[in-house]
């Protein structure tokens, strides 16, 4: 089957949000849009029942996706868009149709105050177990908010797009991970970030004591594996403006904190083949959570 940049549809906010981002993505990567509409079945006396009843099933089950579908093809005229119909357990057919993908493209709600944003237990498990990168975007998400604002100040889709970010561990450095944000950046014309963050190592303390602070020697060295680690990649894409950002503290609390003025925030998720579980890991798990623009979950080795 072609390559897909597929949307878990379930007509909510949220949902719709990702399908406007999932067409404006198939446009740069030239690549067709399909809408998975995953319903979780129910008895036949349930779905007749007055409360339900056929009108109801049928309307959430198709006009819904047929409705999406005819409006992303009205504002998005040159993406190609199909409707797949599939029942049963959400995550479970959302994990089957994201292995013929290239993305999977699933909503995030946003919760009252500053506490975040919710991903729910099905895009929890679908990110903890897909394959192909996975992308979470909040409900209201705009193309404009991808873009950086016009000379007057007025937030706008025709100027050019806000930065990538992605996380680098130059002691490992991923190269999944570090493609996806490349390849990213390039099909969006937009510049790159790649962040580094390091912490004091714990003799620091007894340095402190003997009157030595390393911080500034360690920022240094930091940086310099930074710019080491990257060169490989500005060869690979000379095109890409790339800025480095060697930080202490946070892995996390920096990502969240650089993706309020970035399109696109990727973080990485190491494979874990486990009879026991999935797990996301925490510096994913906190930027899903809590960064402001979309996320895109990468999955490695």
């Amino acid at each position: 089957m072609a390559r897909t940049i597929t949307v878990g549809l379930d007509g909510s906010p949220e949902s719709r949000a990702a399908a406007e981002w999932a067409a404006r993505e198939a446009a740069l990567r030239e690549l067709p849009v399909r809408l998975l509409p995953v319903w979780q079945s129910v008895p036949e006396p349930m779905a007749l029942a007055p409360l339900l009843g056929v009108e109801t099933h049928q309307h959430w089950t198709e006009r819904i996706p047929r409705e999406a579908a005819e409006g992303l093809r009205l504002r998005h005229p040159g993406v190609d868009v199909s409707i797949e119909q599939q029942a049963g357990a959400p995550a479970e057919a959302l994990l089957d149709a994201a292995r013929d993908a290239e993305l999977l493209v699933l909503g995030s709600r946003a919760l009252s105050g500053l506490t975040g944003f919710l991903i729910g237990s099905v895009g929890q498990a679908v990110v903890a177990r897909a394959e192909v990168p996975v992308i979470l975007v909040r409900a209201g998400e705009q193309a404009a908010d991808e873009h950086v604002k016009d000379p007057a100040g007025i937030p706008s889709a025709a100027t050019g797009f806000r930065p990538v970010v992605v996380g680098l561990d130059t002691g490992s450095p991923d190269e999944t991970v570090l493609a996806f944000a490349f390849e990213e950046a390039r099909h969006r014309g937009a510049p790159l970030t790649v962040l580094r963050v390091w912490n004091l190592p714990s003799s620091h303390a007894y340095a402190l004591a003997a009157g030595y602070d390393p911080r500034e020697d360690l920022g240094r060295a930091q940086a310099e594996a930074l710019t080491e680690a990257l060169l490989p990649w500005r060869e690979k894409y000379p095109d890409v403006e790339v800025t480095e950002e060697s930080r202490l503290g946070s892995p996390a609390g920096h990502l969240i904190d650089l993706a309020r003025d970035a399109s696109l925030v990727v973080v990485g998720r190491r494979i874990r083949r486990s009879p026991f579980g999935m797990r996301i890991g925490a510096v994913a798990h906190a930027v899903m959570h809590h960064a402001t623009t979309p996320v895109a979950v990468v999955a490695h080795d």
